[in-house]
Parts: structure tokens; sequence; C-alpha cells
């Protein structure tokens, strides 16, 4: 398991500032969702705790180690990282796919060993997708391709598993299915998981910690119930909410008020 800590960071691209100061912890084996309109920063957030980017300032650091002391292939050992888009320019099967994320442990000119077949068939078989194996990637439906990205960054055996937006795009079953796996990675191999989520509420019911940006600073953080109150949300995304619970959960439920309605007007 490995802990990650983000110290005083500041980030920006060619267009202006996205990330200010921004500080917290993520302790080994915990399972935190970052939370926050488009361009509040969460992406670039995943992207630095992958050592993609690196900060102007600040430090991300893997137990206490800086990622600027650690090479691409070290870090990959250790981190793996489902990208919110992700495309593949060639017919490759399901399988391929997933060897994909053997790359960091695959020795130059020497190939592909037992171990990495080994390691391969074991993310396909925890993630459901064994008899998917010989199928081209591209013929997939959206559910099927997110499960075969998801293993490969198994396959990398990793202790940090970094996911962007990783139901975007899917139905509401294939949701609830994805986070569903990703929760019962998180708690029975103990995998510490950091993930960029646009939905509230499936970040309240399957997310134990909440990390909420505004304008690329730290807006809120704690439990969903901490966070995800009728004020913060109304703050930092613009829109009027009541926050109930849950009735099978208890944790936070939001219901969007429609604008100009008799409703939000009394609300």
């Amino acid at each position: 398991m490995v802990s990650l800590k983000i110290r005083g960071v500041y980030f920006s691209y060619f267009n202006g500032l996205v990330l200010h100061d921004i500080n917290f912890s993520v302790a080994a084996g915990e399972m935190v969702g970052l939370l926050g309109p488009n361009g509040s920063g969460k992406t670039t957030l995943i992207k630095l705790a992958s050592g993609l980017l690196k900060p102007e300032q600040g430090e991300v650091s893997l137990d206490n180690t800086s990622l600027s002391r650690l090479n691409r292939q070290s870090i990959a050992r250790r981190v793996a990282v489902v990208p919110q888009q992700f495309h593949i320019p060639f017919a490759f099967t399901v399988s391929e796919v997933v060897m994909l994320g053997r790359m960091p442990f695959i020795k130059a000119l020497a190939g592909e060993t037992t171990a990495d077949r080994q390691a391969v068939a074991a993310a396909m078989k925890l993630v459901g997708i064994s008899l998917l194996a010989g199928r081209r990637f591209d013929e997939l439906s959206g559910g099927e391709r997110q499960k075969v990205i998801l293993a490969m960054a198994l396959a990398q055996q990793p202790e940090l598993l970094l996911l962007d937006e990783p139901t975007a795009h899917l139905d509401i079953s294939h949701q609830v299915e994805i986070l569903e796996l990703v929760r019962s990675l998180n708690m029975g191999q103990k995998l510490t998981v950091i993930a960029a989520m646009h939905d509230l509420n499936l970040a309240s019911l399957y997310f134990d910690r909440l990390i909420l940006l505004k304008e690329g600073r730290s807006s809120a953080e704690g439990t969903p119930a901490q966070v995800l109150t009728e004020s913060s949300i109304r703050e930092v995304f613009s829109a009027s909410v009541r926050v109930a619970p849950h009735p099978a959960t208890g944790v936070p439920n939001i219901i969007v008020m429609p604008k100009g309605s008799t409703a939000e007007q009394r609300y």
C-alpha cells in the first residue's frame, strides 16, 4: 500500500493558473473522491499525482519520496491511471490492450514473460472480462471498454489507482458496476484509490472521503456529510439543491431544484 501527499502545489497551463496552494494527504488504503465543476482542476490533480505533470511549486510524494526523485518506470510500477479518454489506433484484442499495463515491467527486446501473462490473466479475471480476451477492443461497448482499461491498470499490480471520471459516458448500470468493482478492490486488496468524479450522488455513495475543488482551490474536505451540504454545493456549482439522507445508506443524496420553479423560490 502507498500513501500520497500533496503539499503547497501550484500548477498552470499556458492560459493561466489552474491549481492554487493545494494541500492534502491520502493514507494507504483510503478511497478518496475529487469533486468540482469542469475546469476546477480535478484532471490536473490526477496527472500531478501520477507524475505525468510536475508542479510549478510544491511537492507530490509517495510514501514521503518526492515524485521528482523517481523515474517514469519506478512510478508506473506503483501507480496506475484509468484515464478519462483512451484510444487505440490499431485493432488490438482485449488481452493485447491489457498487456499494455505490463510495459513498466517488460525489458526492452526481451518480450513478455510468463509472469506478465499471468498478471494479465489475473487482472482480466478480477474485472470479469476473461471471456472477452480474443475480442477486438474497438468492437466493445462503452462499459466493456471501461472494464478493459481498468484491467490494464490492474495488470500493473499498482499500490495506488488513479481514476479520471471512471463513470463518464456509461449508463447507470455500468456506472454502479465499475464503482462496485473499484470499491471491492479497495476493501479486498487494500488498494489506495483516488478518483475524479462528476456525479455527486455516486461520489457520496462510494467514497468515504471527498475533496471539493473550486477554481483550483480546495473548498471543502471530509466525509460526504461534511462536504456535500446545500450551502457548499450552491457556492461551488452555483446550483440550488436539496440534500436529504439516502433511503438505503443515509449518506447525502442531492436533489437538483429546477431553476425558476416554485420549489426553488420557496427554497
